[in-house]
């Protein structure tokens, strides 16, 4: 993870940054590959209910990363996605992802509570010698974000996105190899992931932390073994795109990410703090303290 300073923005530094964003994605993309060969399957086979055998019965997307489509909002090229477990928060209390119904109302950070429109899913098997780096679910560990925050280890898909600095930022934009990082399931098993899809494109708190909701886009729901449900229920409602919670930042295109902080209100006379380098250092920070 980068630990470089905050970038500058003002005159000729708006090349120097994008050269920094892009050299900084080329080492987390080494990073990533890295840890997804290296960390050790042992956390996985301790996850209980959260893998799935290698054949559900219930249906699926297929091997490899067949069912994960392009996504609008934070997911980038895939689906957002939970891993099945993930403790879910409603007004009710916390419930596995996996339990939740339409109707539900899941709880936001500020109190509010909202009905679930429609819950998504998708299963993944290993096809071939290896997982597809698109498809293996990342951990954040327990504490990994703060003292508190997630109160237990939350397991996303790659490109599900977490709000924090007030933007949305991919969670395998935040890979560190140790406090977050790829987990390999064993061979026989399943990944099982869920959408949470509400009327408008939120933010609820997954074992205790800000992540985002679905983002549909297009035809995106087709991606999930169940959208023939989704048809079911939405047939006659027309298909609008849905605005992002927030801004999305991370280092998935240099210029892309240098757009979305001029938009924060960069100016070109006065510096501006790049919020997801900011969390990239406290998550590092983090890591320190608790390794220390």
């Amino acid at each position: 993870m980068s630990s470089t300073e905050d970038p500058k923005l003002p005159r000729n530094t708006a090349r120097r940054h994008f050269l920094g964003v892009a050299a900084a994605a080329g080492a987390r993309l080494a990073s990533v590959a890295a840890a997804a060969t290296a960390v050790s399957t042992s956390p996985a086979s301790a996850m209980g209910r959260r893998w799935g055998r290698g054949n559900s019965g219930r249906g699926g997307n297929g091997s490899g990363a067949g069912g994960h489509g392009s996504s609008g909002g934070g997911g980038g090229g895939g689906a957002q996605c939970f891993l099945r477990g993930t403790a879910i928060l409603t007004d009710c209390g916390e419930k596995p992802v996996e339990d939740l119904r339409i109707g539900d109302r899941v709880s936001l950070p500020d109190g509010d509570a909202r009905p679930i429109k429609w819950v998504g899913r998708q299963v993944f098997k290993k096809s071939g010698a290896s997982w597809h780096e698109g498809v293996v679910p990342i951990r954040v560990s327990r504490h990994a974000l703060d003292s508190r925050t997630p109160h237990s280890d939350l397991y996303l898909s790659p490109g599900h996105a977490l709000f924090l600095n007030g933007v949305l930022i991919r969670v395998k934009d935040l890979v560190n190899g140790t406090t977050i990082a790829p987990v390999v399931p064993a061979a026989d098993k399943s990944i099982e992931y869920y959408a949470v899809l509400l009327n408008t494109h939120e933010v609820i708190l997954a074992e205790g932390a800000a992540a985002e909701t679905f983002h549909p886009s297009d035809s995106n729901h087709e991606n999930f073994s169940n959208f023939a449900e989704y048809e079911r229920l939405y047939a006659g409602q027309a298909r609008t795109s849905m605005t992002s919670y927030a801004t999305v930042l991370g280092e998935e295109g240099g210029w892309k990410h240098l757009k979305a902080l001029l938009l924060l209100g960069a100016s070109h006379l006065l510096p501006i703090s790049d919020p997801f380098q900011d969390a990239c250092k406290k998550i590092n920070a983090r890591a320190k303290e608790l390794s220390a």
